[in-house]
């Protein structure tokens, strides 16, 4: 088998034609730099160098091999300086995954904030629900999540990032839209659009009709929260999306927001990667990133007035 330390000993004494100096670029000395040589030489049954005075040339079988030696020192420097650079986060891959509406109305701001420190690591975004996030996970496809707790496991780790005020929307011209507030019960009588299984947002609003003894009339479910948007609009039906995801069409008037009698219902937001698995060095940072956005910005602000926050700072 080739002996890579006297390769390397070969190739500094080739590169110089000197023994002297290549020991001193090897920090070893000179005796050992022609040791290593001669035991090199009879590895291959090659004669690698001549000598002439005090002066050595190589062989025209030594300038073959001292052409791959390059090659090979080459690529050996270019690979030690990919792992500098990614352990300095100059280079690497961050793999994340959301939901379909994060991905719209957060994650740009998120990505943008995480890329002004860190210019250089390239993003591969995954979108589903939250439980095929879980999984994505659990199968290596991703590194780090920003999903609702919709399954517990024991594998990922949740991390609390934000909590997400809740909105019942309806058509503008409802008749919810009349009354102060309503009562689950009440709304159990209306067809209702709902998330896709697997969707923190489906989990909560499961368990909020199952505190009240009653079972949603779903008329629908979709993982597509501007078909939810339309089909509310159009009267087809009622929805709870994540407020954020529709103050815009609340401000236009295209929906129109219904209270419910008792608390605010918020979404609980959270940070999730495997809890047996040392992160990347991109994906450590991107979880420091958001601990530190959280920590500055989250109690008990929701991501949407985290955002704003971070945008207003750059004007």
């Amino acid at each position: 088998m080739l002996n890579f330390n006297q390769l390397r000993i070969f190739y500094h004494a080739a590169k110089n034609l000197n023994f002297t100096r290549a020991a001193n670029e090897l920090f070893i000395t000179q005796p050992a730099v022609t040791a290593q040589v001669k035991s090199f030489e009879e590895y291959c049954n090659l004669k690698l160098f001549k000598k002439k005075g005090r002066n050595i040339f190589l062989t025209d079988e030594g300038r073959s091999l001292f052409e791959y030696a390059k090659t090979i020192f080459k690529y050996e420097k270019e690979v030690e300086n990919a792992i500098d650079e990614m352990r300095e986060l100059k280079r690497g891959i961050l793999s994340l995954g959301t939901t379909k509406a994060y991905a719209r109305y957060f994650m740009p701001t998120m990505i943008t904030t995480f890329h002004k420190n860190y210019p250089d690591i390239k993003i591969h975004l995954n979108e589903g629900s939250s439980l095929e996030m879980i999984y994505s996970l659990l199968d290596f496809k991703i590194e780090v999540a920003v999903i609702a707790r919709a399954e517990d496991n024991p594998a990922v780790e949740f991390l609390p990032f934000s909590q997400e005020e809740m909105s019942l929307i309806v058509a503008p011209d409802h008749a919810f839209t009349r009354k102060k507030s309503i009562t689950f019960r009440l709304l159990t009588k209306e067809p209702f659009i709902m998330k896709e299984r697997g969707s923190g947002t489906r989990k909560l609003v499961e368990h909020l009709f199952q505190q009240e003894n009653c079972l949603p009339n779903i008329l629908m479910e979709t993982s597509n929260t501007e078909f939810i948007k339309q089909l509310v609009q159009r009267g087809e039906g009622v929805s709870f999306l994540v407020r954020e995801a529709v103050v815009a069409e609340l401000g236009e008037k295209k929906l129109a927001e219904v209270s419910l009698k008792g608390p605010k219902v918020y979404l609980d937001v959270n940070i999730a990667y495997l809890k047996d698995q040392v992160l990347s060095p991109p994906a450590k940072a991107f979880v420091e990133t958001l601990g530190k956005l959280k920590s500055e910005d989250m109690h008990p602000m929701g991501i949407g007035l985290m955002m704003a926050k971070i945008l207003s700072r750059r004007k």
